[in-house]
């Protein structure tokens, strides 16, 4: 599905900068992809909704080594506050897509490695991949030893541009839990200027794993965010993601997920809030390779303004994947008759025992719930934003992990005051 097609937009500004930077097999072969190929415009199937046409028209520079100290601080303590993190909570912080360590609290339990520019990188066919593998130049793995249950911690990304100045950043992660081992994690990306995020995280689940992987997106609103996540779960183990999007005028989120063994499980649920004429873009597939596996997607959309949601689901079943349970919902809130959501729910099935379901709805506040709100003496902003958590309550209620989903609920609520301000 999202193959990199010879369909696209010049991506030249980008690879003007891989020609003076490090070079490698991976490398060598994302430059000459994105040479054929592009930037994907809306031809491209997989980005039928999400054209990438105008990050060609900008000439993204690399990120200074040394960032604005003082802005980086200001986001984080902004951060968190506004979302009540734990103050103890181990954290790996990247500034400008570089890991720095004296901002760090690294975790006990965890192994943290630095990401190496001249080893090469796993190879994938997406867009975002790509780039990420021309430009990368930090990033950690971190790695969890067989049966070590590691907690919870966070991976902060924070990105200052200067004023005037467009910059790109790439980091490329990696999280590696040994069989039976735990581990929590909350992704959260803040920033403030004019700025390209392309993060890429490879997860490696072996049997008996359990990964908790929260992100949480709250870019600037000029800024732009693409994503990968690319996980292998093995027998018995499971990836339970949850992807809060808020921020970014342009952001897409895309995972590819693999289930190899038996009794494997993956969640890729997700919501968007979006207000303005913000666009942002979820895209998943999610490849059964062995039997008995279950994968579940929810994700729910609240569009207010000019905004505009793209979910795009896909649940592939090969023929091995017997007994395979999928399902996959999609669900979109529109606050304004400008606003609009893009769905595009898909089952490949090549098995014949299996149970798998997708679907996706879209509607309005309804006026009689408001009315009886309004009729308690409920205030019409307060009954609005009573309506909306209510919607998005199922879907955040599946992440795993409490202390991580009082994040996103704290972010929830952060977004709906601010967009009533």
């Amino acid at each position: 599905m999202n193959a990199i097609a010879p369909v696209g937009v010049s991506a030249a500004a980008f690879l003007n900068r891989y020609a003076g930077g490090e070079g490698n097999a991976t490398r060598a072969q994302a430059a000459d992809l994105l040479r054929k190929a592009g930037l994907p415009r809306a031809g491209v199937e997989a980005w039928k909704y999400t054209s990438l046409r105008t990050l060609a028209d900008i000439a993204f520079a690399g990120a200074p080594v040394q960032a604005d100290a003082a802005a980086v601080d200001a986001l984080l303590a902004e951060a968190e506050r506004a979302y009540a993190l734990d103050a103890g909570l181990p954290r790996a912080v990247m500034v400008n897509g570089r890991f720095a360590p004296g901002l760090s609290r690294l975790p006990d339990g965890v192994s943290v490695a630095r990401f190496a520019a001249d080893v090469d990188l796993a190879p994938h066919d997406d867009v975002a991949s790509a780039l990420n593998a021309l430009l990368a130049e930090d990033g950690l793995t971190l790695t969890v030893a067989p049966g070590v249950d590691a907690g919870r911690m966070a991976l902060l990304s924070v990105v200052v541009a200067p004023d005037g100045v467009a910059l790109s950043v790439h980091p490329r992660h990696r999280i590696v839990l040994g069989a039976g081992a735990r581990l929590s994690v909350l992704d959260l990306s803040v920033g403030r200027g004019d700025y390209l995020n392309n993060p890429v995280l490879d997860v490696a689940v072996a049997e008996g794993g359990h990964l908790i992987h929260a992100k949480l997106q709250t870019e600037d609103p000029v800024a732009r965010h693409l994503a990968v996540v690319h996980a292998e779960v093995a027998g018995d183990a499971s990836y339970d993601s949850f992807t809060l999007t808020l921020g970014a005028a342009l952001a897409r989120h895309e995972v590819h997920a693999r289930l190899t063994a038996e009794g494997g499980i993956v969640h890729v649920n997700g919501a968007q809030l979006l207000d303005g004429r913000q666009v942002a873009d979820l895209t998943s597939v999610i490849t059964h390779a062995a039997p008995a596996c279950n994968s579940r997607q929810t994700v729910k959309n609240v569009l207010a303004g000019h905004a505009r949601g793209v979910f795009q689901g896909k649940i592939l079943v090969e023929r091995v994947a017997q007994k395979t349970d999928g399902y996959q919902m999609n669900q979109a809130l529109l606050l304004s008759d400008t606003a609009e959501i893009d769905a595009k729910p898909e089952l490949e099935i090549y098995a014949d025992d299996v149970r798998c379901s997708h679907g996706a709805t879209v509607g309005a506040l309804d006026a009689e719930q408001l009315f009886y709100l309004r009729s308690r003496g409920v205030a019409g902003d307060e009954a609005r934003a009573i309506l909306v958590k209510a919607f998005l309550h199922d879907a955040v209620e599946l992440m795993g992990d409490a202390a991580l989903r009082a994040v996103l609920d704290r972010a929830v609520e952060t977004w709906w005051n601010r967009k009533d301000a």
